[in-house]
């Protein structure tokens, strides 16, 4: 079951209400702008929970950054690897 809806009247500037009419497709332009919305809260959640962990642990250095970027990609590469010998 999807969950309530509600009508609500927004303003944007017309040439990105078409642009993102014409890339809505079947889904509608409803259906684009909450998913884009959505989005927007989930980094800004995001974005809180970092102000609070480097409040606590100070701020996250960029090799710290680099070395987590690396872990990432490395673990994509497991990834890709192990489904490739599936």
């Amino acid at each position: 079951m999807s969950e309530p809806t509600g009508k609500y009247s927004i303003t944007m500037p017309r040439d990105i209400a078409e642009a993102a009419r014409s890339r809505s497709g079947p889904s509608g332009l409803s259906a684009y702008v909450a998913a884009a919305v959505t989005r927007q809260i989930e980094r800004d959640n995001l974005n809180e929970l970092i102000q609070v962990a480097e409040a606590e642990h100070g701020p996250i250095t960029d090799d710290e950054v680099q070395a987590l970027r690396d872990q990432l990609h490395q673990a994509r590469r497991g990834q890709a690897n192990d489904g490739a010998a599936a």
